[in-house]
């Protein structure tokens, strides 16, 4: 299948969901166990979900279909299932950034950080120089978490990561408040 035409089908089906990322604010831990079983609730009852699952089982490596069911696990807050699902769309096609960001993603809401900021890192450095143009938002997210990520642990790589961050994205009033506060 062509990267390319999978992206652009990802964008137009689930173009928000790349995005969605740089302005979500994690729920507290008792929405994250009311998200968990609207979640198991929403899929057994999302006959879009289900589709999908039959499709995926007829052939398992149609990535265009396992990313829309991964696209439609994200839209039911079923995590588990999205980061399953990215996970195989990787193995698939281990070249495709937008699965690791994705997986990212729902590795952040989810509530697993430690391989959130591993799945970031390899967006990062899955990302071809040809794409970098296109991906300056996402990039700019991805460093901004990794820097959020190590200010404690490792100061001067936060510093070295927010400063790529705020290279690709300027604009960002939290990547700008995290440079101050490491950079003072």
């Amino acid at each position: 299948m062509n990267i390319r035409n999978l992206f652009l089908g990802l964008m137009l089906v689930g173009g928000v969901s790349f995005v969605s990322a740089q302005n979500t604010q994690t729920d507290s831990a008792a929405g994250t166990a009311n998200t968990a079983a609207t979640a198991t609730a929403t899929q057994s009852a999302n006959p879009a979900i289900d589709a999908l699952k039959k499709q995926v089982e007829t052939n398992p490596k149609d990535t265009e279909a396992l990313a829309k069911l991964a696209g439609a696990y994200q839209e039911a807050s079923d995590w588990t299932n999205a980061i399953d699902t990215w996970k195989k769309i990787s193995v698939l096609l281990p070249d495709w950034a937008p699965s690791y960001y994705s997986q990212a993603y729902a590795y952040q809401n989810a509530k697993d950080d430690a391989n959130a900021k591993l799945a970031y890192e390899k967006y990062i450095a899955t990302v071809k120089p040809e794409e970098v143009e296109q991906n300056k938002k996402n990039l700019a997210y991805a460093y901004f978490y990794i820097a959020f990520s190590e200010q404690q642990s490792n100061p001067d790589k936060a510093k070295e990561h927010i400063a790529k961050s705020l290279q690709y994205d300027p604009s960002n009033q939290d990547a700008v408040k995290l440079s101050q506060a490491l950079n003072s």
